[in-house]
């Protein structure tokens, strides 16, 4: 490895790898534990997609596609970093679901600091933005990175709070931004100037392939990026089915602190936070009551430790064994990856081989915050 990084053959076919059909962050995984490398894992594919009902070809990237796209990503002076690199995030490593490839702009290096999400309303109120800018401000002044999404009102609030603190003589706060499409399409399309900012001073990332146009069905992702780069996530204001409380149950799921801001209960912008606090969120008011929550120190770098099934003939019998009870166990509702494997009663590679060959074969679907839905019933 070169400065932390996979020798390029195999970067270049793990890039391949998730950007191929039916590949998510669990069957990447679980492919790469079951065949070594990615190479194998793509050879691999089509063939697993047969066997579990699949009647249309299955699109395999090719190594024009990901050339491209590292073409692009370079042009554009950003880098690609893979999940077992040197720079991927620590935090965000331990994510059972952790995104196997983020594209980073700017200073990739503050994506192992220690950092706080800033979430809210888009129609933030007065004092909603007031309470961002103050807590951001101080949350840079106490050596942490702030982390929000690059949205209107109390994202876009935090970012500029942070960038205006400057810890050290003529340097900005640290804020990383992070977004649901390609970085090279900010979104909302008035925060590009902002966007632009960030990524000279600060880190501005996303799992999307370059050219991503965002959509609705990308933001869950943004949201997990946020709650599994940081120690914790505030939320001030955020209505009952905003993607702030989206953020927040994964940073619950993934064992980080939520704390939230108190607001009236006659505005509706303040429900989501206000139920947050219901259900045992911190009460917060000014930066000490993060402070006083936040775990100290930062956590070990992570030891990729892509599981699989790897094992002899019995292992594949056990497997077809067991290949019926998950089918049986999943509908169209999301349901968690850990409860499967537990109902399932079967070992977690076993569950997450079959997970990953009903993914291929279109049958099934995972979703941010380690959980699966069947797509169709066969």
């Amino acid at each position: 490895m070169s400065g932390g990084e996979l020798p390029f053959a195999e970067r270049l076919a793990r890039l391949r790898l998730i950007r191929s059909e039916g590949v998510g962050p669990v069957g990447y995984r679980s492919l790469l534990g079951r065949f070594g490398d990615a190479l194998s894992a793509l050879d691999a594919m089509p063939g697993l997609a047969r066997a579990r009902g699949r009647a249309e070809k299955l699109r395999v990237a090719g190594r024009d596609e990901a050339e491209r796209e590292l073409g692009a990503l370079a042009r554009a002076d950003a880098r690609l970093v893979l999940l077992g690199e040197a720079l991927y995030p620590p935090l965000l490593a331990r994510l059972p679901d952790a995104p196997p490839a983020l594209s980073v702009l700017g200073d990739a290096t503050l994506l192992a600091c220690r950092g706080v999400g800033v979430v809210g309303a888009r129609n933030a109120s007065s004092n909603g933005l007031r309470m961002a800018e103050m807590l951001a401000g101080e949350l840079v002044l106490a050596g942490l990175v702030v982390v929000s999404g690059l949205a209107r009102g109390i994202d876009a609030a935090a970012h500029r709070a942070a960038l205006a603190v400057a810890p050290h003589p003529g340097r900005s706060g640290p804020t990383i931004a992070c977004i649901a499409g390609g970085l090279d399409k900010p979104y909302p399309p008035e925060n590009a100037p902002l966007q632009a900012e960030i990524a000279q001073v600060g880190c501005v990332v996303t799992e999307a392939p370059f050219g991503t146009v965002p959509q609705a069905r990308h933001f869950p992702r943004r949201n997990r990026l946020i709650a599994g780069l940081s120690l914790g996530t505030v939320v001030i204001e955020a209505a009952m089915q905003s993607g702030s409380l989206i953020t927040a149950r994964l940073a619950v799921e993934n064992g980080r602190e939520v704390f939230a801001v108190p607001g009236s209960p006659l505005d509706p912008r303040s429900r989501g936070a206000n139920n947050l606090l219901r259900q045992g969120a911190v009460l917060t008011e000014g930066i000490a009551d993060i402070l006083r929550e936040l775990p100290p120190g930062t956590p070990a770098g992570f030891a990729e430790s892509a599981s699989g099934w790897g094992g002899g003939p019995e292992d594949w019998a056990a497997l077809d064994a067991i290949r019926d009870r998950v089918v049986e166990l999943l509908g169209p509702s999301p349901a968690p990856i850990d409860d499967l494997i537990r109902r399932a009663g079967a070992s977690a590679p076993a569950v997450l081989t079959v997970l990953t060959e009903l993914e291929l074969a279109g049958r099934a679907e995972t979703l941010p915050g380690h959980r699966v839905c069947l797509l169709g019933r066969f």
